[in-house]
């Protein structure tokens, strides 16, 4: 490492109202994939991600859940760092707005904007978004809407305190002209430059109507505003305003930050404007990347129930493959349509047929004519020196288009070198030249040259697989010090004399139809699955009176072949036969089940649970310690009516 190259990289910090999604896992692995390429071309990285924990949204649904503000984001807490450990995430830093040490810088740093004149006292009057945290003016809403997330905003008006954001749209503007890279992409920056010329409002930074955020220090009453306190943590997290800056003083200013478009304007307005006004550096480039969307075209979302569970895609399918989906298939800085059908189609074709096999081709092939250790002597051909240089060019452009972002385009290029390579074997004929005892030193030389491909590769994809890198090295034998960014600037870095060892499939084949049938059922179990909710919205007496719950006797019970989790019943609704799916089977033997009787709700929609048709289903609780148990209501007769 050379310790005179820093690279400071960021995600936002993430608000935690609910569970982290792939578009949250999107922009993290995004940042972590970049952190990783930076270190394997020797840089000193400092990598950091964290969450934003303040905030009128945060105190309301504590308040809704019964619990406080503190104990409902711990929870949601540790829920990012399990996703961000099972993602291989390589942060350096995970920063929370709830830190002691960020809670004191964000107060001395209010504390000297207000001493400077950049603060002034005053009072709001303008539209609210709660989700958002933020405020607009008149114009700058929507169809009388959040012009960021299109939903209702209400009226507020309070004593605050504002940043002369005002003053800084000539500077900002100026700014921009001097950095033309600042703002990425291209698209971004003139939106940005347009919402400058429409006229900047000053920045409300305190808020009164609620408790939970920073205090001021010199006015109890007020709590510093969320994005004061947010956007601040890309230089608290290195020590700014603590006895030890020195991580400051390394690696600020930042080199990239990686934001979606919808928070660009925060990080490129706001944030320069505050640093600005600090006397401080600005960071280098602001990366505000596109969104993933669904097939209906929208945008992927908590609030509009359509996350897709990275946990779930990961446990399926491993995590390198989900890694490699989203960077490859999406160009970075636009919106990507995201599809069960593409992922597949991506581990097929790009994972299992061609890195995938041509590992296991080359590995088996050394250990059917040479036991699994290449012999030294080995027959170069003319074709060879075509194979070599094709892969030296092909990580000066992987370099190339790795420092632009250009995360398909990069993996595009390895792609080109695997199907090169297997062009290769069909020239050279490998299984032919086995049969002649004369040709065996060419033999080895061509097996070599496949491992070798396969070492340049595997050091390439890294920051993308990093397992799936370590797997490969396993089975080609290479050791660490042909694992580097240096080793493959040069060829012939393998040592001739390899042993390999053949491993695990990469990746499995996928039967596509099987598989999205099975991801269908997953998701409408899961959606069919008691919760552990102890707080719920409330309903009209009118929407309750639309659900039937009735008494229901079970005959039979079977598990459902396909999965792990439902049990097949056939029960008795007093008035004739149906067949439910339930996903008890954790919990529950069928043998426990038969003869019982239950509350089922029976005016449900038929679903298709991993092929079996179910048309209702039975009520069931969660228990504080996660059992679940099935509501038995044995002494009643089928088809009694509950109201």
């Amino acid at each position: 490492m050379d310790k005179n190259k820093k690279f400071y990289v960021t995600t936002p910090i993430y608000y935690p109202s609910g569970i982290p999604h792939v578009g949250t896992s999107y922009t993290t692995i995004v940042a972590d994939v970049v952190a990783r390429f930076k270190r394997l071309q020797g840089y000193d990285v400092m990598f950091t991600t964290g969450t934003d924990e303040h905030g009128q949204k945060i105190e309301e649904k504590a308040k809704k859940e019964g619990k406080t503000p503190k104990k409902y984001v711990d929870d949601i807490v540790e829920k990012y760092k399990s996703l961000w450990s099972l993602l291989n995430i390589s942060y350096d830093k995970f920063i929370r707005t709830t830190d002691k040490p960020h809670e004191e810088a964000v107060k001395k740093i209010f504390n000297e904007l207000y001493n400077k004149g950049e603060i002034y006292k005053g009072t709001y009057k303008g539209w609210y978004c709660t989700p958002c945290e933020a405020f607009f003016t008149d114009t700058q809403l929507k169809d009388g809407k959040c012009p960021d997330c299109g939903r209702e905003v209400n009226w507020a008006e309070e004593e605050a305190y504002f940043f002369k954001l005002s003053k800084y749209g000539d500077k900002l503007l100026d700014y921009y002209k001097k950095h033309p890279r600042f703002i990425c992409p291209e698209g971004r920056k003139n939106e940005m430059i347009q919402f400058i010329k429409d006229g900047l409002d000053d920045l409300c930074v305190s808020r009164t109507s609620f408790k939970w955020g920073i205090p001021v220090d010199f006015d109890k009453n007020h709590v510093v505003y969320v994005w004061l306190d947010a956007l601040t943590n890309y230089i608290t997290s290195q020590g700014y305003g603590s006895k030890d800056d020195s991580n400051y003083k390394k690696y600020w200013p930042a080199n990239i930050h990686f934001v979606g478009k919808e928070i660009v304007r925060f990080h490129v307005i706001i944030w320069p404007a505050i640093l600005m006004a600090l006397g401080l550096p600005l960071p280098e480039q602001v990366y505000g990347h596109g969104w993933i969307l669904f097939g209906d075209g929208s945008r992927m979302a908590k609030s509009k129930g359509n996350v897709i569970d990275p946990v779930v895609l990961s446990e399926r399918y491993g995590v390198d493959a989900l890694r490699y989906f989203l960077m490859r298939e999406f160009s970075f800085g636009s919106d990507g349509l995201f599809t069960n059908e593409a992922l597949i189609k991506r581990i097929n074709f790009d994972l299992a047929n061609d890195l995938g096999n041509l590992l296991s081709r080359s590995v088996a092939m050394i250990e059917k004519y040479f036991g699994g250790t290449l012999p030294e002597e080995q027959k170069l051909g003319n074709i060879d020196n075509e194979l070599a240089l094709v892969a030296m060019n092909v990580c000066k452009k992987y370099e190339e288009l790795m420092d632009k972002y250009n995360f398909s385009g990069a993996l595009g290029e390895v792609w080109l070198l695997i199907s090169k390579c297997n062009k290769y074997i069909d020239e050279t004929m490998p299984w032919q030249l086995g049969k002649d005892e004369k040709k065996r030193s060419r033999l080895a030389a061509v097996l070599y040259n496949l491992c070798e491909v396969l070492r340049i590769i595997s050091v390439l994809i890294y920051p993308v697989m990093p397992s799936t890198s370590e797997k490969i090295w396993q089975q080609i034998g290479a050791g660490k010090e042909v694992r580097t960014w240096d080793s493959i600037s040069k060829w012939g870095e393998l040592p001739k004399n390899i042993t390999v060892k053949k491993g695990e499939v990469l990746f499995p084949r996928i039967d596509v139809e099987k598989e999205i049938e099975a991801l269908n059922s997953l998701y409408h179990a899961k959606k069919s699955e008691p919760k552990n909710e102890n707080v719920v919205s409330l309903i009209d007496i009118e929407d309750f009176a639309k659900v039937s719950l009735i008494v229901a006797k079970i005959k039979e019970c079977e598990p459902v072949k396909k999965s792990k989790k439902l049990l097949k019943l056939l029960v008795d609704d007093g008035t004739g036969e149906r067949t439910v799916v339930s996903g008890i089977s954790q919990y529950y033997s069928p043998e426990e089940l038969v003869g019982k009787s239950v509350i089922l709700v029976s005016n449900l929609k038929p679903a298709k649970l991993c092929g079996v048709e179910s048309h209702g289903m039975i009520l069931a609780a969660t228990c504080p310690d996660g059992a679940v148990k099935v509501i038995f209501v044995d002494d009643m007769a089928p088809g009694s009516k509950l109201s």
